[in-house]
């Protein structure tokens, strides 16, 4: 047998030709808390039943390295899929709906209670014993749509006819095929790690170990608040006929794409419009707005607009911003990487701002900073004092943390928490990850106003992350109100913006491989003009052209 040389995990070895990556991960499986789920040839994710057949640099990836974990995902929504059929019947159904605390709601048409759900737990244990393989094929396009077709999985038919691919490749595990978009795991040994919740009658929630969990798999906590707000999208969604890519590109395709902008706009905004209204019915009490969401949720339009709102109902209100009350530059508490670290609750200087706002409710007269972000340190100009009708709108990331403002009365404070809740699915296995949608409109907007690479989003992209899942989304619930900012077509449009820049990264780029994945991901959906586009809507803060920016 001809012998090859790689290197694996910095050690140079000399190995057979056609050797497999998951022969060769076995020799490494003690390095790692998890199964090895993927490897990486030159950069290059690979599934690990390929032959290694040249010379090269390998890598081995648990669920804890992130392209990891989303590929361990794909093979675990698989894995619940059989376990359903194989359990309930093969003509149970079974849709991944949305994130909920870190996990993935799923809902299916059999009548759950809390012993089916555990008999659906162990089942999937026992697959997972068996080893079972999971299967990649290649199949012409017209027979997977044929399939899916006799199958009653019209959605994945649906977003086939729109693929001009002449073959697809679908993945086969017991005797159920499916279709994912990204790689998956070889077999169900990778797949060990999971909990299943019950919910309701309808569905569960599907716990695994995320790149953020030191700890294994968190207890379950049932975020109410963020599981309506979904369910109020889905229900609108269910009602126009939109809730996953096919059917959005069917409206695209015989031209009705406008109406769907207009409705979507117009539902947004009386959503908005009921929060501002809510606000106005407590205006004797209401003296503090605090906002807070992740990056790319649409803040600034939120704020103008909200803003707007308030004062046609006859109150004025002073906006604030966190960031400028950071410490000065020297202060800055640092990193684990010994960088400063502007995402964590001690870069603000609390103290003063506490101080300022209960003064400023007090009736005084306060000069409050401006953060100069050359420099690094505050500058003290602007002298405000809240009138009558007057109340403070406070953004920033922290803005829900109960540590914020803790000794001003809960009936003088409103939270609202903003995110772009996304509910459109590609089809009934393949969501369309929240984080995804933000990500595409932060490259678009950091390469129209601030001349950007993909690479340079890219290269921040996971601090950003990291910094979101310590100081925003464990404070969700606390907001009096959620505001999802997501739009229904908005996928579309972005695709016609943020395709040609993702062509840009360079195969040798360390980024390449997700500028990869994200073009496979928009290549669902057909693109959708920005023409109907209202220069007030959310979606024009990433693309311009919006009334609320220069």
């Amino acid at each position: 047998m001809e012998n090859i040389k790689v290197k694996v995990q910095d050690q140079m070895l000399e190995i057979g030709k056609n050797t497999t990556f998951l022969e060769l991960s076995k020799n490494y499986e003690k390095d790692f808390a998890y199964p090895i789920v993927i490897a990486s040839f030159n950069g290059v994710y690979q599934e690990l039943n390929q032959p290694i057949k040249k010379e090269g640099v390998i890598s081995f990836y648990d669920l804890k390295d992130r392209t990891a974990n989303r590929i361990y995902l794909n093979g675990l929504i698989f894995l619940t899929l059989c376990a359903g059929k194989e359990l309930f019947g093969p003509s149970s159904n079974y849709k991944v709906l949305h994130s909920l605390d870190k996990g993935l709601y799923i809902e299916t048409d059999v009548s759950l209670t809390e012993e089916k759900v555990t008999r659906l737990e162990q089942k999937m244990h026992e697959l997972v014993a068996l080893e079972l393989p999971i299967t990649k094929m290649n199949v012409t396009r017209i027979d997977a749509i044929q399939y899916f077709d006799s199958i009653g999985d019209t959605a994945k038919a649906d977003i086939m006819r729109y693929n001009t691919n002449t073959y697809v490749t679908l993945y086969k595990l017991g005797n159920n095929y499916s279709y994912f978009y990204g790689l998956m795991p070889v077999n169900t040994k990778q797949l060990s790690s999971f909990e299943l919740t019950y919910l309701n009658e309808e569905g569960f929630v599907l716990r695994f170990p995320t790149i953020y969990m030191e700890k294994g798999i968190k207890p379950y906590e049932h975020r109410e608040k963020m599981f309506q707000a979904f369910n109020e999208s889905r229900t609108w969604e269910k009602v126009m006929h939109l809730e996953n890519v096919g059917e959005l590109n069917k409206v695209v395709s015989q031209g009705n794409i406008g109406d769907i902008i207009r409705i979507s706009e117009t539902l947004q905004n009386q959503k908005l419009l009921e929060i501002a209204r809510a606000i106005e019915q407590r205006r004797n009490e209401i003296k503090v707005i605090l906002i807070a969401g992740p990056t790319s949720s649409g803040k600034t339009t939120t704020n103008r607009k909200l803003s707007m709102y308030l004062r046609s109902f006859g109150m004025n209100p002073i906006p604030l911003s966190m960031d400028d009350y950071f410490k000065d530059r020297n202060d800055t508490p640092l990193g684990s990487d010994g960088e400063p670290d502007f995402e964590c609750l001690e870069a603000v200087d609390l103290e003063l701002f506490n101080n300022q706002i209960a003064a400023l409710l007090k009736g005084e007269t306060v000069t409050v900073p401006t953060f100069n972000f050359l420099v690094g340190m505050k500058e003290f100009k602007n002298k405000i004092h809240l009138g009558e009708n007057e109340l403070l709108l406070i953004e920033g990331i922290h803005g829900l943390n109960p540590a914020i403002l803790k000794d001003i009365p809960k009936s003088q404070k409103c939270k609202i928490y903003l995110s772009p809740l996304t509910t459109l699915s590609i089809d009934n296995q393949n969501r369309i990850p929240s984080t995804d949608n933000r990500l595409l409109r932060r490259i678009v907007r950091d390469n129209k106003t601030r001349g950007y690479k993909v690479e340079d989003t890219l290269k921040i992209w996971s601090k950003v992350r990291a910094g979101e899942e310590k100081y925003i989304f464990p404070y969700q619930d606390e907001g009096d109100f959620i505001f999802n900012t997501s739009l229904i077509y908005e996928l579309g449009v972005l695709k016609t913006y943020v395709e040609p820049l993702l062509y840009s990264v360079d195969a040798s780029s360390p980024y390449y491989e997700e500028a990869k994945r994200l073009i496979n991901f928009l290549r669902a959906f057909l693109p959708i003009p920005s023409e109907d586009i209202p220069d007030d809507s959310i979606l024009r803060e990433f693309i311009g052209k919006s009334c609320f920016h220069e």
